[in-house]
C-alpha cells in the first residue's frame, strides 16, 4: 500500500515524550512456558521464492524461523505455551482467575483467542485479548500486573502469541522471511515488597500507522475478491523509517524507566528486546551500554514473531537457570500502531 506521504514526518514531530513512567511493586512472576511450531524454514528454503540467504543473515541476523501447521490458530500454540508455564508454577487450571492474550494474529474475530485458551485449560476466569502488536506481551504483563497489585487476580496468566507467517505475502521477498510463528507465557502473582515492576511506561503514536500495518481484513475494508487480489490482507512495512524509530525510541524509552528506578545499565542483569532486527538490538544495546553477557538475543533461530518475541526470549533464559531471585530484568517492546512499553522487572 502506499504510504501517507508526510506520516513520517510527522512521527518526528509529534514523538516529544516516551510514556509516562510509573513503578508497581509486590508482583511477581511465578514461571515462564513457551511453544514453537516443530516446522523450521531456513533461509536457504526460501529461496525458492527469490530470497536471497545471504541477504537475509547480513541485514537482519536471522538464520531460520518456525512456521505453523495448516489448519492451527494462534490458541493451539498460546494453549501449549500456557500449559508448560502453568505446570512449572504447579498452579492447576482452577488457580487461574485472569487471562489475557496479547496477538495481533488471533483465531477469529470473534470470539477472542483469549477465550479458546481459556475453554481448552478448563479455567473459569476472566478471558480477553490485547492487541498492541510486538509490544503487546509487555501491554499485557503490566495489565495483569494491576489485576494482582488490586487483589482482583491472585493467578494471572499472560501470553503474548502470533502466527506471524499467515500476514506476509509469500511474494514479498523482503519482508516474508523476516517473521515466524510462537507464543511465551507468564504466571503472575502477588510478590513481595521488593518484588515487581521498578519502572515501567507504555506509549502509542498513531502518526506513524501507516508505517506497519495491514490494511484489508477489518471494518474499513472488508475483504473481497477484488482487495485479496491486491494483497491487502497482507503486511505493509517500511522498514528505513521503522529502524530509525525503534532505534531512537529504544534508547530513549530505557533511559527514562532506568532514570525513573534511580539504576543504570550495570544494574541490570538480563535485557530482553523485542527481536525484531539484529542491527536494531546491537544499535539499542551499544547506545545504552549493555554488555554481551546482559543481552537475550535468539532472533537467529526465530525471526520476529511480534507479541511472543519478548516471553520466548525470557522463557529460555529462566527456563536455563540463568534468571536468580532479584535480578533486575529490562524488557522493551515496539511496533505497529506505533506502540511500546518498557519495563524495569526485579525478579
Amino acid at each position: 500500500m502506499a504510504v501517507i506521504p508526510d506520516s513520517e514526518e510527522r512521527l518526528d514531530e509529534s514523538l516529544a515524550t516516551t510514556g509516562r513512567l510509573h513503578s508497581l511493586m509486590g508482583v511477581q512472576v511465578l514461571a515462564m512456558g513457551a511453544a514453537l511450531p516443530p516446522q523450521r524454514v531456513t533461509n536457504e528454503d526460501l529461496a525458492a521464492i527469490g530470497c536471497d540467504a545471504d541477504w537475509i543473515r547480513k541485514r537482519t541476523g536471522i538464520e531460520e524461523r518456525r512456521h505453523a501447521a495448516a489448519g492451527s490458530g494462534a490458541s493451539d500454540l498460546a494453549t501449549q505455551a500456557a500449559q508448560r508455564a502453568m505446570e512449572r508454577a504447579g498452579v492447576l487450571a482452577a488457580d487461574i482467575d485472569l487471562i489475557v492474550v496479547a496477538t495481533a494474529t488471533p483465531d477469529t474475530l470473534i470470539p477472542s483467542t483469549a477465550c479458546l485458551v481459556q475453554r481448552r485449560l478448563g479455567c473459569v476466569a476472566p478471558a480477553m485479548d490485547l492487541n498492541a502488536a510486538c509490544s503487546g506481551f509487555v501491554y499485557g504483563l503490566v495489565t495483569a500486573a494491576q489485576f494482582v497489585k488490586s487483589g482482583c487476580s491472585r493467578r494471572a496468566l499472560v501470553i503474548g502469541v502470533d502466527l506471524m507467517s499467515r500476514t506476509v505475502n509469500p511474494r514479498d521477498p523482503k519482508t516474508y522471511p523476516l517473521f515466524g510463528d510462537g507464543a511465551g507465557a507468564a504466571i503472575l502473582a502477588p510478590g513481595e515488597p521488593t518484588q515487581g515492576l521498578l519502572g515501567y511506561a507504555l506509549g502509542a503514536d498513531g502518526n506513524g500507522a501507516e508505517l506497519l500495518c495491514i490494511p484489508g481484513g477489518g471494518s474499513r475494508e472488508p475483504l473481497d475478491p477484488g482487495r485479496l487480489a491486491d494483497g491487502r490482507q497482507y503486511l505493509s512495512m517500511s522498514g528505513k523509517p521503522i529502524f530509525k524509530w525503534a532505534v531512537r525510541l529504544i534508547a530513549d524509552s530505557i533511559r527514562d524507566v532506568l532514570r525513573h528506578a534511580g539504576l543504570r545499565s550495570d544494574d541490570v542483569q538480563h535485557v530482553v528486546l523485542h527481536q525484531a532486527n539484529r542491527r536494531i538490538l546491537e544499535a539499542a544495546f551499544e547506545s545504552l551500554g549493555f554488555g554481551p553477557s546482559q543481552a537475550v538475543v535468539n532472533i537467529e533461530r526465530v525471526g520476529n514473531t511480534s507479541a511472543a518475541s519478548i516471553p520466548m526470549a525470557l522463557e529460555e533464559v529462566a527456563s536455563a537457570g540463568r534468571i536468580a531471585r532479584g535480578d533486575v530484568v529490562l524488557l522493551c517492546g515496539f511496533g505497529a500502531g506505533l506502540t511500546w512499553g518498557t519495563v524495569l522487572l526485579r525478579w
